[in-house]
């Protein structure tokens, strides 16, 4: 009775409570963008986390506008009508298929920029890649869908629809391990696409990019039918991953193809895709071909191409030599850029999403969208408290829960150590003391009131390239850090094996053996065919959860 009447106690406490916004403001991973073509001021972003966000001026405020509209929170792809700038469409699920991806549930559309949204279908698809709208006719759309990332599906392929998302037709499928990962339309004839499919997917102990039904395609009817590319004179031969692809605005004959493949690199075609010119097989134009592979065409001039990758990257020979554009973060994703005025863009990374007037001299901040994503969350025991977490390509923070300045703002907040996936454990005797992890087994002890923050890692060996077999100590990506509740100087963290230090993290002993079922075949390298990838995200045979029993 007594326990029943606690239950009821909390119980009450939770349905009283209501979520407030603390932040912080600073942008998190955007992988679709578009931009109003009428209204100068105008641009939206799809987080892969928090659905789609407008601005009104220019980049220097962000407002959700699909909030209450949209089942999921990851967009893998935006589309504003040209025809009609009132029209939008957002593809559900982002198709950089990391470790932690989330799936969509389709199509969203709205017909007044943004304020109302309705599903327009194509749910089971789950990742969708591009949706590209008829530059005259905003009922006129095509979706690029991936499919499922953690297994096969027929839900895959382009979609045509011409009543603006009322009804679907599929008008090129593959098979049920290959979808569709880029779309390409010639502006001046709509008629012509083309489409590129990617062979690829994950087990939670290994990323697979390439195969056979990986492939470059091109319809010359709107999508009735279909010619494959793949084999043309000038690509890549072998095994074929993912293809980035663009048709130039301004030449319609002239295409590029980034390509993963054994002889990748960026290709060039100036006969509507019948021969091709390999132009560059500089690796940092497609290295991790699975996070990036996109080509953007400049929409006036001929010679101009960007390749967004780490660094973003711009050509203005087509595509023969490239300098680095500086944007405010790295890991690239997305651009669109002004069909009328090239100057004019946004553009997508891990850190958010930024707008320029000047051609990528410059751009606005992406500490003014609330996006972050954060891998896990714990508070201290201080009055009043703080919020501790690590954001996805960025820091850990530590953010406070109220401000008595009112609003919280960002220069309240300060990271502590780790890095961007890791675990965070707070002495709870002393909130200065912060212990942080990220992946790589980096494990740090961070001392407010110094500043400093001192690597305490049990391995010191940094495993990156290894596969999970290598490795003495098989640390997780995001693998467990806790503080006993029972001593604030007990501190437990876990490979495939527990350890634990009772000095702060001056020593570690190991005190169980390897709790895992040690399964060899499921610890080989990740990534390949073509391009491996490991970095601990698929390590297998770890310790993935942990608790010290009450």
């Amino acid at each position: 009775m007594a326990q029943e009447t606690a239950q009821d106690a909390r119980a009450a406490v939770l349905n009283g409570a209501n979520w407030r916004l603390i932040g912080p403001f600073r942008g998190g991973r955007v992988v679709a963008v578009a931009g109003d073509p009428v209204h100068r001021q105008v641009f939206y972003f799809g987080s892969t986390g928090g659905g789609v966000w407008k601005t009104d001026d220019g980049g220097q405020s962000w407002t959700n506008v699909s909030d209450g509209y949209f089942k999921t929170a990851s967009v893998g792809a935006l589309a504003v009508a040209e025809s009609d700038p009132n029209v939008l469409y957002a593809g559900m699920g982002e198709t950089t298929i990391r470790g932690n991806v989330a799936h969509g549930d389709g199509v969203y559309g709205s017909t007044d920029g943004g304020q109302t949204w309705r599903h327009l279908g194509l749910a089971n698809t789950q990742a969708i890649a591009r949706v590209r709208v008829d530059p005259r006719d905003p009922n006129l759309v095509y979706v690029a869908a991936f499919g499922h990332v953690w297994g096969p599906n027929a839900e895959r392929g382009v979609y045509r629809s011409r009543d603006g998302g009322q009804n679907w037709e599929r008008v090129l499928f593959r098979d049920e391990r290959s979808g569709a990962i880029d779309l390409s339309m010639d502006p001046h004839n709509p008629r012509i696409l083309y489409a590129a499919f990617w062979e690829a997917g994950r087990t939670p102990w290994e990323m697979s990019s390439g195969g056979p039904g990986s492939g470059l395609f091109k319809s010359t009817d709107g999508g009735d039918t279909w010619t494959e590319l793949t084999s043309k004179p000038g690509l890549p031969k072998g095994t074929i991953g993912k293809i980035g692809l663009a048709v130039s605005p301004t030449r319609s004959a002239r295409v590029w193809a980034l390509v993963e493949a054994e002889e990748g690199g960026l290709f060039r075609s100036d006969d509507g895709g019948e021969h091709w010119t390999k132009l560059s097989d500089d690796r940092e134009l497609r290295q991790r071909a699975w996070y990036y592979s996109h080509v953007i065409a400049d929409p006036q001039n001929p010679e101009a191409v960007w390749v967004p990758n780490v660094t973003n990257w711009r050509s203005t020979d087509g595509g023969k030599t490239f300098i680095a554009v500086p944007v405010p973060h790295g890991d690239n994703h997305d651009i669109w850029i002004d069909p009328h005025d090239p100057q004019r863009m946004i553009q997508g990374n891990d850190g958010g999403a930024c707008v320029s007037f000047d051609g990528g001299q410059s751009w606005s901040s992406i500490y003014n969208q609330p996006t972050a994503e954060f891998y896990h969350v714990v508070t201290d025991n201080g009055t009043p408290y703080r919020v501790y977490g690590a954001q996805q390509d960025n820091s850990t923070l530590s953010v406070p829960s109220r401000s008595d300045a009112g609003a919280i703002t960002f220069g309240e907040c300060y990271p502590v150590g780790g890095g961007e996936s890791g675990y965070i454990a707070v002495r709870p005797d002393d909130p200065n003391i912060v212990f942080a992890g990220s992946y790589g087994g980096l494990l740090t002890r961070y001392d407010h009131r110094t500043h400093q923050s001192r690597n305490i890692a049990p391995w010191p060996d940094n495993p990156m390239g290894y596969g999970a077999g290598d490795l003495k100590y098989r640390f997780q990506w995001t693998y467990p850090i806790i503080i006993s509740p029972h001593d604030p100087n007990t501190l437990y963290v876990t490979s495939n094996h527990v350890h634990r230090s009772t000095d702060d993290g001056a020593s570690f002993e190991v005190i169980s053996p390897d709790l895992t079922r040690n399964d060899a075949s499921k610890m080989g390298p990740s990534g390949g065919p073509i391009t491996k990838d490991n970095t601990s995200v698929e390590y297998f045979g770890t310790i993935f959860a942990f608790a010290e029993s009450p």
